[in-house]
């Protein structure tokens, strides 16, 4: 009897039990609908949380003023001297191979911004930027443009507000295009309105914000202390090290630290959500991979006992094919394709329930991307194949030892 033959004998075995096939295939089923299952919808989530942070501005560092060193064990505290714009753009202009590059400084963050006769409660913030500002913090206008390369560079007085600046200051479904508003004695005309952010954070209220040219907001400013900060966006959170460690050298080869001197700015990076997000996944991963290995362990029990069952049953028959001169090593065989052959079946049958209830579950909680695991797919079909042979292997050896003539008596 060759494996052909053997894959035949097995395939019409599993066809004369369809019953207990099914049953025994829904036990494997399960048991990988779970494993799959759970994981796709921790990697959907993760997606979706991580698309959420980057509208944030999470995957951004920030090289700004450093701060002052308190005394401590007696030694002085130190001063460092703030950081020019003329230093922060000669960053940019060498940095700009390397990554996408925005300098700000914030104006004031307790301002009132008029319309006529519409005042708004002081508390917004003025915020002088470049063009790449709004595609590095994560902004989306919703009416209007960005600004043009000649406004930063002249400082022209044209402003970008966001969206609880134009209900304070406009009637609805009214245009804020081209209309001026004032602040600090000047007047800026709207170019531009942003979507809302809704979210609120340490660094102020994304909806409360009016932004204007850098070189505008120098020059409106020039009596104020203004302190100047670039944000370097990275397409990566793991590629922070690398490009923090770039944007390091070149900072202390223009600010002219020595090697001996730490450093004269501070670069914070902002990725310990991306971190702690990570170590979440990693212990829902654990906790789901424990799950659908404790059900597909009470499947593998539940196979073997099955095809112990279907060994018994079939005892008679076993000692026929013996008599006929059937090797152990061919019964064996036999016995293990049905168990792969079942297990497979129920693998598949898992793997497809896992993808849709998995991404079925990240979309009830806000997810809307739809993902495949590749990886945990085929890990599905590597444990239903890994199942099937643990389980099928002793029930195959105990029919492969079976003797043919007590075989044959068998009632």
């Amino acid at each position: 009897m060759n494996i052909l033959e053997n894959i035949g004998e097995g395939l019409n075995a599993i066809k004369a039990n369809k019953l207990r096939t099914i049953l025994t295939a829904s036990i494997i089923a399960i048991g990988i609908t779970s494993l799959v299952g759970i994981l796709t919808a921790i990697d959907a989530i993760k997606g979706s949380v991580e698309d959420s942070f980057s509208n944030l501005g999470s995957k951004t560092y920030t090289i700004s003023n450093k701060r002052v060193k308190g005394s401590s064990g007696g030694k002085k505290s130190k001063n460092f001297t703030k950081i020019k714009f003329e230093e922060l753009q000669k960053f940019k202009n060498k940095f700009e191979k390397s990554g996408m590059v925005s300098l700000s400084s914030v104006l004031s963050g307790n301002a009132e911004v008029k319309r006529g006769s519409k005042v708004s409660n002081p508390n917004v913030m003025i915020r002088g930027t470049d063009e790449y500002f709004l595609a590095i913090d994560g902004y989306d206008l919703s009416e209007g443009r960005n600004f043009s390369s000649n406004e930063i560079q002249s400082g022209s007085l044209v402003a970008i507000i966001t969206s609880e600046i134009k209900t304070l200051l406009f009637d609805d479904n009214e245009s804020a295009i081209g209309k001026k508003i004032n602040f600090f004695g000047a007047s800026c005309r709207v170019i531009g309105t942003l979507k809302s952010k809704g979210a609120a954070s340490s660094r102020g209220n994304f909806d409360r914000r009016v932004i204007v040219p850098l070189n505008a907001a120098r020059v409106i400013g020039s009596e104020r202390n203004l302190r100047f900060l670039a944000t370097v966006a990275i397409d990566d959170f793991y590629e922070a090290d690398e490009s923090i460690g770039l944007a390091t050298g070149l900072m202390r080869s223009i600010r002219g630290d020595r090697p001996i001197d730490e450093n004269s700015f501070e670069i914070k990076a902002n990725q310990s959500i991306a971190e702690r997000l990570d170590e979440i996944s990693g212990y829902l991963k654990l906790g789901g991979f424990t799950i659908g290995f404790i059900t597909l362990l009470g499947a593998s029990i539940g196979l073997m006992n099955i095809m112990l069952v279907s060994v018994t049953e079939r005892t008679r028959e076993i000692g026929l094919r013996k008599s006929l001169g059937a090797t152990p090593n061919k019964i064996r065989q036999q016995f293990l394709i049905e168990a792969l052959v079942i297990c497979q079946m129920g693998g598949l049958g898992g793997i497809i329930m896992g993808i849709g209830i998995g991404n079925l579950i990240a979309k009830l909680i806000g997810s809307n991307s739809f993902i495949i695991p590749w990886v945990w797919v085929l890990f599905g079909v590597i444990t239903s194949m890994i199942v099937g042979l643990m389980s099928g292997y002793i029930p195959a050896h105990k029919a492969s030892k079976l003797d043919p003539i007590d075989s044959l008596r068998f009632e």
